[in-house]
């Protein structure tokens, strides 16, 4: 049976990975409601957000969207569906539906070279341009690119309240912190004391939600420090309330598994969606103090929410993705 208008199946995993010993991972869905009730950090992954903002802004578009719904998709294998999440959802994957892939599974395309020769996997969601770069030498024209849409009227517009912070520090830095943090976080921080710049602190994954609003409305602007992201949640929210960003832009895919790729670098950048509007980048420390200089001149000048409004909206996000996700039923059907 052909797929129904208005319908989108999703089939979703939460991203688990073994932290403390192999195949830990597995006990994670089972202490998670303990350990949420004990503490007050995020509770929710990037992976997590990206998910609810995708089937946010499709039901307000009028969609029906119904999640890991496989009975119905067996009834009607031409019916397209969507895999977000975790690779763990391709491990006996046996649904004949075609299938728009992503976002997120793999983190390289050498994981899975061979994966778009099965004829069901038909489109694979990229976020970034420099994620597409990367993935296209494997998976060609089946790549389609995709942003989680921002939900503007979430967040509220900073910019004429009251600032008691300066600069707030977002720290999300993944690897060799035993470098980066001395080489990079502690010199950063000396360089805004010596300005005199008041200043708050947050570490990814040992905050919660609540504080980072409160923070976001009380600072002048935000330095997001993390090697490189496929899309960036947590500056785009900075930028949607209206709060300009400082952003380290390393440059290079930092990620261990660069070495499946070789001795060559791999281009990224942790600030993939950003122009002039959104503040100012650094690459290394040496190039610190003169993109300070420009966000605290051109302070008022930046318009952060605009660009969010403009470029990542929930309208268009989801227009992306109900294109690519129908285009599988005209492909199937010969159309």
């Amino acid at each position: 049976m052909a797929a129904r208008p208005g319908l989108v199946l999703l089939f979703y995993r939460k991203r688990e990975r073994d932290k403390f010993v192999r195949f830990d991972r597995h006990l994670k869905p089972l202490l998670r409601p303990l350990f949420q009730k004990l503490h007050r950090r995020q509770k929710l992954s990037g992976f997590d957000v990206s998910f609810g903002l995708l089937v946010t802004s499709l039901r307000r578009r009028g969609v029906e969207v119904r999640i890991n719904d496989e009975a119905y998709a067996r009834q009607h294998p031409d019916h397209p569906v969507g895999l977000v999440g975790d690779t763990s959802l391709l491990e006996g994957w046996s649904l004949p539906n075609p299938a728009l892939l992503g976002r997120s599974l793999y983190d390289h395309p050498l994981q899975a070279p061979r994966l778009m020769e099965d004829p069901r996997f038909r489109k694979y969601l990229v976020l970034a341009d420099w994620m597409r770069a990367m993935f296209e030498p494997a998976y060609g024209d089946t790549l389609a690119s995709w942003f989680a849409g921002i939900d503007i009227n979430r967040w509220d517009d900073t910019r004429g309240l009251a600032k008691d912070i300066d600069v707030l520090v977002y720290d999300k830095i993944r690897w060799d912190r035993y470098v980066l943090v001395p080489g990079l976080l502690e010199k950063l921080r000396e360089k805004i004391a010596a300005r005199n710049l008041r200043i708050a602190e947050l570490r990814y994954g040992l905050h919660d939600h609540a504080t980072y609003e409160n923070l976001l409305r009380r600072s002048r602007f935000m330095l997001f420090l993390c090697e490189h992201e496929t899309q960036g949640l947590a500056y785009q929210e900075a930028l949607a309330s209206n709060v300009p960003v400082l952003a380290w832009d390393f440059g290079i895919w930092a990620d261990p598994l660069w070495k499946l790729a070789g001795t060559s670098t791999i281009p990224a950048s942790s600030v993939p969606f950003f122009s002039d509007a959104c503040g100012e980048t650094f690459q290394t420390l040496a190039g610190f103090d003169a993109a300070l200089d420009r966000i605290l001149e051109r302070e008022v000048d930046y318009r952060p929410r605009a660009f969010v409004a403009a470029a990542l909206s929930m309208d268009r996000s989801s227009e992306i993705y109900l294109r690519e996700y129908f285009s599988l039923s005209a492909a199937s059907s010969g159309g």
